[in-house]
């Protein structure tokens, strides 16, 4: 086989059973791979809506992209599907790192990863040698060193995907650490290994991905790497890295703070990527596999009572949360939480918004001393910010515990319309940093994601028409350039429509979506001919863009069997009821009209039900998804 290495392996956990089968050859047709591949596994052994996250028929799944392994650049990035912990719903996370080739050289697509162990375990792969190994002794370690214990046992060439104490905890913000200091960081994936008693996944392999028309393949390799050598938001990516942008977000009035309760940060600049460089905190730019840019980031601090704190970012989503939303307005104090977070397995932007939540919710006498471990929250405070960070990861105290379930849980415990600040919407994930009140495109993007509020499913950073490939893109969608503004809800959702189908892919095929809807280099038509030229499967941009489609659509009815309807299509009280702070859109709202209309519009453009906004019946057979609309029929989630 060409493009996939053509094998699922199957590890059941319970039993101890582990078997191999072959991708059927419609799939990679139909779902390319990675991420749409998932999504069916997941339909067909999880589509039963009592099977929740912490079941034992639940099931984790690990795959890089259909191009994953080869020349193609940008390309080492790893989807990972399950039930999530954190909403109850659909959960597909992604990584970069090294892990996700490693494991397609060993000759698998797809790690489906069935049952529950009774006792701490690890899975290590090499080649077609794949054992379940007994892992009591790692158990209770931390990244570092579990990574370090593993290399040492299997060898430093072998790549590894970890937990740490905070997803054997069952800490719903426990994030998958892939490669040390990548992670698949949202929804909380790693509790549900956690659960199953899963501490690691070690991988060496030697096989090579064979493509089918190298010369092809070659040629639309190089035609992608020297677009995202032209593509101004590459440059800047490499250059400062995610949190590149920050300052000039600030500026906008855009960069949420203590809870979001403001907008904009006077001298924000310790906590950019441009302080991260010029204050010699960056030693390293980092890759993933296969990329060409380089925008993560390796910083030290070498001097002072902090120096020896070492790890991978931050990022702008972390300086975000647990920087400026906490009110840590400082360079070293966001290198001490991001490595704390790093080493203990914890999504930074869950993380900073529970405390953040905490915060706000002492201030305002909701939740006491007692409540919060005996500390006097406030804002500015570092070192009661870290402690309760520690404590989120140990569920250590009555803080701990309540803030260890997520937001969702904790306001139903702590009622007195706590709720109305807690930045989740109805699906209950934590927001991340983006101000939806000023960007329409990614207000709805952010409502509609089946995974809950974040970024990280449908990406429409063009909407701000930040460079002339933005514009360009934009003017592609919708027939003006003129569109291409942030405060415009006319067109946002075709904008969010074509984003879908493009991330999608984007992650089906391997490659980092920053390459696709942040810079534009990589673009459906060309990867539509590189997975034609490294598969032989014939295929066109508007094919491509239809698997995009059916997967979006499959992705949602998976919820819909979980009870998910428009209802939770929506975004945060604080968000839809109170203003922005302060800027040239003070005031401004996500108000209910305002999302409804772009609703209707795009459950129209996927014709789906404006009413319940499931698929239909005719929608899900005009994608081939005849069994899909059958079992919604059946269990009475079709509508009339």
């Amino acid at each position: 086989m060409y493009g996939h290495q053509g094998k699922i392996l199957h590890v059941d956990l319970s039993s101890g059973k582990i078997w191999k089968e072959d991708i059927p050859e419609d799939w990679r047709k139909l779902y390319v791979g990675s991420r749409g591949i998932n999504a069916r596994l997941l339909w067909d052994y999880c589509k039963d809506p009592d099977i929740t996250w912490d079941d034992p028929r639940n099931i984790i799944i690990y795959a890089p992209g259909a191009v994953t392994g080869t020349t193609a650049p940008c390309s080492g990035r790893t989807s990972v599907t399950t039930v999530g912990c954190t909403t109850g719903l659909y959960l597909k996370s992604n990584t970069g790192g090294h892990w996700g080739a490693e494991l397609k050289f060993a000759g698998y697509d797809h790690l489906v990863v069935h049952g529950e162990s009774k006792k701490p375990v690890y899975i290590n792969i090499v080649d077609d040698k794949v054992e379940i190994l007994d892992g009591k002794d790692l158990w209770g370690k931390d990244i570092i060193e579990t990574d370090a214990w593993l290399k040492k046992r299997h060898g430093e060439d072998s790549k590894g995907l970890y937990i740490g104490p905070a997803g054997e905890n069952l800490v719903r913000a426990a994030s998958i650490q892939c490669s040390l200091y990548h992670a698949a960081g949202r929804g909380g994936g790693a509790a549900v290994m956690g659960k199953k008693k899963l501490k690691a996944i070690q991988v060496k392999g030697t096989k090579p991905v064979k493509v089918k028309e190298p010369k092809k393949f070659a040629q639309v390799a190089e035609e992608m790497r020297e677009n995202l050598r032209k593509d101004s938001g590459a440059i800047g990516l490499h250059e400062h890295g995610t949190a590149g942008s920050l300052a000039g977000v600030n500026e906008l009035h855009a960069f949420p703070g203590k809870n979001w309760q403001t907008g904009y940060t006077p001298n924000v600049y310790p906590i950019t990527g441009q302080a991260l460089t010029e204050k010699g905190y960056l030693k390293r730019r980092v890759a993933c596999f296969g990329c060409t840019i380089g925008c993560h980031r390796y910083s030290t601090i070498d001097e002072g009572e902090n120096a020896g704190i070492a790890s991978g970012g931050p990022e702008y989503e972390t300086f975000g949360a647990l920087g400026n939303g906490p009110g840590i307005i400082d360079t070293e104090g966001v290198l001490i939480l991001n490595e704390l977070c790093n080493r203990v397995g914890l999504d930074t932007i869950t993380a900073g918004t529970v405390t953040q939540w905490a915060i706000e919710s002492y201030l305002r006498g909701v939740l006491t001393k007692e409540d919060t471990n005996g500390m006097d929250l406030d804002w500015g405070k570092l070192e009661e910010t870290r402690r309760t960070v520690e404590a989120i990861a140990k569920r250590e105290g009555k803080l701990g515990q309540l803030l260890g379930d997520g937001l969702k849980i904790a306001t139903k415990k702590v009622g007195q319309d706590s709720y109305k600040w807690a930045i989740i919407n109805a699906k209950g994930l934590e927001q991340s940093n983006v101000e939806t009140r000023s960007a329409k495109a990614y207000a709805l993007a952010f409502a509609v994601n089946p995974r809950g509020n974040d970024h990280l499913m449908t990406e429409t950073f063009a909407e701000f028409g930040a460079s002339p490939e933005s514009v360009e893109l934009i003017e592609k969608i919708t027939g003006d350039g003129k569109w291409a503004s942030p405060h415009f809800t006319e067109y946002r959702a075709e904008i969010v429509r074509w984003h879908e189908d493009c991330y999608e892919i984007t992650e089906a095929l391997g490659f980092c979506v920053f390459t696709s809807t942040a810079a534009f280099g990589i673009n459906p038509d060309n990867m539509a001919r590189i997975y034609e030229a490294a598969t032989g499967i014939p295929m066109t941009e508007e094919r491509i863009m239809e698997t995009g489609r059916r997967v979006v659509t499959l992705e949602k009815a998976f919820n819909v069997t979980r009870g998910a309807t428009r209802e939770h299509d929506n975004l945060p009280w604080r968000l839809m009821n109170e203003g922005a702070a302060s800027g040239p859109l003070k005031g401004e709202m996500n108000d209910q009209e305002e999302m409804d209309q772009m609703l209707d519009r795009y459950y129209t453009l996927h014709e789906w039900d404006l009413k319940t906004s499931w698929p239909t019946r005719k929608t899900l057979e005009m994608l081939g998804l005849k069994d899909v609309a059958d079992y919604l029929g059946k269990i009475g989630k079709l509508p009339k």
